[in-house]
């Protein structure tokens, strides 16, 4: 699958909308993200039931706030909306094909549990911290 330009308004949809969703958030002027972008193009055409997003920085300030971004390139990757990878710097092929395996391997259901019971954790140190 070719990649994909997202933006603010397209952004959730995505990731909403498809099992697995890589984001590189790059920039025109950055060395890193000019290498990384011909392997993440390269990788991108291997898994045709992945969808492989890229953010520009630059046109896309406010997405990029909003995820956080300090450094480019930074790699995102979600998986049924949870975002289960991020991090700056660039991948090789091989770095980023063991990657994408690891997040098409992953367990969801024992992720899904792990956030419940950190969700119930958290509401109950608020609960505990409001009682006092």
């Amino acid at each position: 699958m070719a990649t994909i330009d997202i933006t603010e308004a397209n952004f959730n949809e995505t990731v909403e909308g498809n099992d697995i969703v890589f984001v590189d958030f790059w920039a025109d002027w950055c060395g890193p993200c000019k290498q990384f972008a011909p392997v993440y193009d390269k990788v991108s055409d291997e898994y045709q039931d992945i969808v492989f997003a890229k953010v520009d920085t630059e046109a896309q300030q406010g997405l990029a706030a909003a995820a956080g971004i300090t450094s480019i390139p930074t790699l995102m990757a979600f998986r049924e909306q949870v975002l289960v990878f991020s991090q700056p710097g660039a991948l090789n092929a091989t770095q980023f094909s063991g990657l994408v395996e690891a997040v098409k391997g992953l367990d969801m259901k024992a992720v899904h549990e792990q956030l419940a019971a950190q969700e119930r954790e958290a509401q109950a140190g608020s609960d505990a911290a409001g009682q006092s």
